[in-house]
């Protein structure tokens, strides 16, 4: 009998020995080296995507993700206001986010939530908020040289992606918003529209997608040709 137990204690503490260095081993592996080569590889053969695809002013200094939309608003007034943020019309502005929720987990960060609208096309509150964006991209983009049409308004100046946190508009509406940003800034408008050339992305692989316009891309290389 006690033969028999000494036996089982054995095998018992094989069996945990070998667990021990199964779990050791797998630490390693899966918690050490592979991260690290992971890392690694990412590193070297993509970094600015394994970075976080950040964007640089002139200066090198980090400006925002070119993944993620940003706003372009005036500050508040006051700070403890409560306010409609108001966009800054010097800069081009992006897509409307509509979709996005505000933290209340964590109220010590500023976090912004991706979503979208979820409301159907003929919802309300959707009209009222397309009917809304669309007269304020009338006005404000209409300058002395330049009056903008409702038709003249595409449907992403006036519509949230599916995201809410897009940053990519198209080359017309960028275009929409040259003259308003030329009068704003001081600026020739072709100048502003050679910048809004230069920034304009084609189809991917030639065929997949539409042009597009970076917003923070081209914001950033405003700011570096204004010195603003």
């Amino acid at each position: 009998m006690l033969r028999h137990e000494q036996l089982r204690l054995a095998r018992t503490a094989r069996l945990i020995g070998a667990g021990l260095r199964a779990l050791l081993v797998l630490t390693v592996v899966c918690g050490v080296l592979y991260p690290l080569a992971v890392t690694g590889i990412a590193q070297a053969l993509f970094t600015d995507k394994a970075n976080g695809s950040e964007t640089k002013d002139r200066s090198g200094a980090v400006v925002g993700s070119s993944l993620i939309g940003q706003t372009y608003d005036l500050p508040k007034q006051h700070p403890d206001a409560e306010e409609a943020a108001k966009p800054d019309l010097k800069w081009f502005q992006p897509r409307p986010s509509n979709g996005l929720g505000s933290n209340s987990v964590n109220t010590q960060y500023s976090l912004i939530l991706s979503g979208a609208t979820n409301r159907a096309g003929d919802n309300e509150e959707l009209v009222g908020w397309v009917t809304d964006a669309k007269a304020a991209v009338v006005a404000d983009n209409s300058t002395a040289a330049r009056k903008v049409r409702p038709q003249d308004v595409p449907a992403e100046a006036v519509t949230s992606s599916g995201s809410g946190l897009d940053p990519h508009i198209s080359p017309a509406y960028a275009g929409l918003q040259v003259h308003r940003v030329a009068e704003r800034n001081g600026l020739d408008v072709e100048r502003v529209a050679k910048l809004v050339k230069d920034h304009t992305e084609g189809r991917q692989l030639g065929f997949m997608g539409e042009p597009r316009v970076n917003v923070l891309e081209l914001n950033t290389a405003l700011r570096d040709l204004t010195g603003n």
